[in-house]
């Protein structure tokens, strides 16, 4: 049994929104802070960052909990929310958020949820949708029928490689190790070396988080559209692929604009196993 109560839900897209009405759902006090911009009934107590601290045994912050490093990342709250009042009236209460190296020093008693490889993995689900969805959007063809390229074999291409191959898309794959490589053609695709991409194609699906398609690389492969999955930078080189008439996307956190409900659960999950581990 966790020791912990209530949680405070502090900041966040409609990920937080979801995660709050989980944990509600599985018997748990739950306040939100943040959400007063929310047009819709998020089926929790909303309260002031004063009101949950006093209430809350625990705290939730967002994915990533914050883009400037000084306030909260919440797009729904009327108020800035300034990061150092949360870890002062957070202290000595243990905090679960996303990227917690943007978090300023004050911050003692913090757990990264989105380091969790559990987390990474189920992910990788939405993401993937994402991108098809995206690609079924922008590209004036079909995806079925259509030569793919899924740059990087790890848990995201995995994922998307396969569900390209499954809507009869012509997928290659590219990877490092020569293991990952006959595991592709084992599946029924087709495999390259990432530091060697040759061929041409319609989709590119970059997953590498380093620059892999270069103005040489985006010439040579002459895809119509390329969808960027990598955290910021990306691996592409935009300025390039606009000089070559090539519609780049470079679509992120794809989990909460895909599917918000399932990646609110998401991150519940990768916290109760945070708690149960470390007997909060």
């Amino acid at each position: 049994m966790f020791r912990i109560k209530c949680f405070g839900i502090l900041g966040g897209d409609k990920r937080q929104i979801y995660c709050a009405r989980s944990i509600a759902g599985d018997g748990f006090g739950v306040c939100v802070c943040g959400f007063e911009k929310y047009g819709e009934s998020i089926g929790a107590e909303q309260c002031t960052l004063e009101e949950a601290a006093e209430k809350c045994d625990a705290f939730i912050l967002p994915l990533p909990c914050t883009k400037d490093g000084a306030s909260l990342n919440a797009p729904f709250a009327e108020n800035i929310i300034m990061l150092e009042e949360v870890c002062r009236l957070t202290e000595g209460k243990p905090v679960f958020c996303g990227m917690k190296n943007r978090l300023p020093d004050c911050f003692r008693s913090v757990f990264d949820y989105s380091q969790r490889e559990e987390f990474a993995v189920e992910n990788a689900v939405p993401t993937a949708e994402g991108a098809i969805e995206i690609a079924m959007r922008e590209y004036e063809g079909t995806v079925n029928s259509s030569r793919c390229l899924v740059a990087g074999y790890g848990r995201i291409g995995r994922i998307l490689a396969g569900m390209l191959n499954g809507i009869g898309a012509n997928v290659t794959v590219s990877a490092r190790k020569l293991r990952d490589k006959a595991f592709i053609r084992a599946a029924g695709m087709n495999a390259v070396s990432t530091s060697e991409l040759t061929g041409r194609y319609d989709i590119i699906f970059n997953t590498v988080p380093h620059l892999v398609f270069d103005a040489q690389t985006l010439a040579r492969t002459s895809p119509a559209l390329v969808i960027d999955l990598a955290s910021a930078p990306g691996g592409v080189d935009f300025e390039g692929a606009a000089r070559l008439s090539i519609k780049t996307i470079h679509a992120l956190s794809l989990p909460g604009k895909a599917a918000p409900a399932a990646s609110g659960v998401i991150i519940k999950n990768a916290v109760y196993n945070i708690i149960r581990e470390e007997q909060l």
